[in-house]
């Protein structure tokens, strides 16, 4: 969704090495999407294999992973499943953004303008089946576990954590804490910057730890009337909100008809501007998403043949780093055994 609670959230910096053994569920879709829109050419083009299938999300996912893998991170990736019925027109709007890209792209080529190509290149990125299905592949040969949510995986990351069975969920969108997620990690990343999509350009970056208790403290609101919030802004399954009303004014808003939800949409219009979305169903899709407890968190011994193929002869990726990094991968899941750390792998 990409909520824009930015400013109004608390947060505190911290660093990788205080996150050394715990269980971090990450937000798959999220981070794909990331590696998607900034691992690009020059140009804006994505990166392929021989065969011109895309690898940007590939190169990405492995490299951050393993990274994070050798600094002790214990990393569960959570895939989204079914999404909501009414998350439909999130789905045509966004086909129309990219449609747009997709044009402007095509004309910035024809007049060879690369800086306003590698703009709307990046805008136009679109997650197939094929590269889900490779990413998750890629993550079972590195013994990660991988999880399939029923709907939204940013819910179930949220859930995990609720329920004890992962420390913090791992997105760069706040939608985690609209589901109710006690911790949300965002700028997940020891190399302390993070390219801007589009541009061949850089920002420094540090982990910053969002715990949902003190951002309710902070802005005086119950968990439901969070969801209200959010609501009034804009969610995945009322793009865009209600004109007029950012963050600021829809906190006034829902401090000031506390409980009267009914009050409060009624006095933005929101019949008016959803005349065929009751904001009820919305508020309700958000608070009784599916989630399921029908997974293992089971980390196991990277299968490095595979790997090797898989990343070398199947997608051609560089040998000698592909090895390197499965040299340091190796030694740590070896250090981890010898110190009985059973729970990490099998």
């Amino acid at each position: 969704m990409g909520l824009q609670f930015k400013e109004l959230v608390v947060k505190k910096e911290i660093s990788i090495a205080e996150l050394r053994d715990k269980i971090l569920a990450v937000d798959s879709m999220n981070i794909l999407y990331q590696f998607l829109t900034t691992i690009r050419s020059p140009d804006g083009a994505v990166l392929t294999d021989k065969k011109g299938r895309v690898t940007s999300h590939l190169i990405g996912l492995f490299n951050r992973t393993t990274a994070l893998m050798e600094q002790g991170l214990k990393l569960v990736f959570v895939f989204d499943g079914r999404p909501p019925a009414i998350k439909q027109k999130t789905w045509e709007k966004r086909k129309e953004v990219k449609a747009e890209a997709t044009l402007k792209f095509k004309e910035a080529e024809e007049s060879g303008d690369v800086e306003s190509m590698r703009k709307f290149a990046a805008r136009t990125a679109v997650l197939t089946k094929e590269m889900i299905l490779d990413a998750q592949r890629l993550l079972s040969l590195l013994g990660v576990p991988v999880i399939q949510a029923p709907s939204e995986g940013e819910a179930q990351t949220a859930y995990m954590v609720k329920k004890g069975k992962a420390y913090a969920s791992v997105s760069q969108d706040y939608d985690n804490l609209i589901f109710g997620c006690p911790r949300l990690i965002r700028n997940l990343s020891i190399e302390g910057r993070r390219k801007k999509a589009g541009r061949l350009a850089y920002e420094k970056i540090n982990p910053e730890l969002i715990i949902l208790r003190d951002v309710l403290d902070h802005l005086k609101l119950t968990q439901d009337q969070l969801i209200v919030l959010a609501i009034l802004v804009g969610t995945d399954y009322n793009p865009g909100g209600i004109k007029g009303v950012g963050p600021k004014t829809g906190l006034k808003l829902v401090r000031e008809f506390d409980n009267d939800l009914p009050g409060l949409f009624a006095k933005v219009e929101w019949a008016k501007h959803y005349p065929n979305l009751p904001w009820n169903e919305v508020f309700e899709t958000i608070r009784d998403i599916p989630v399921t407890d029908d997974f293992t968190l089971e980390w196991r011994r990277m299968d490095e043949q595979k790997l090797l193929h898989f990343l070398i002869e199947e997608h051609d990726f560089g040998e000698e780093r592909v090895r390197q990094k499965i040299a340091k991968i190796r030694e740590m899941q070896k250090q981890a055994g010898q110190k009985g750390l059973g729970s990490f792998m099998t």
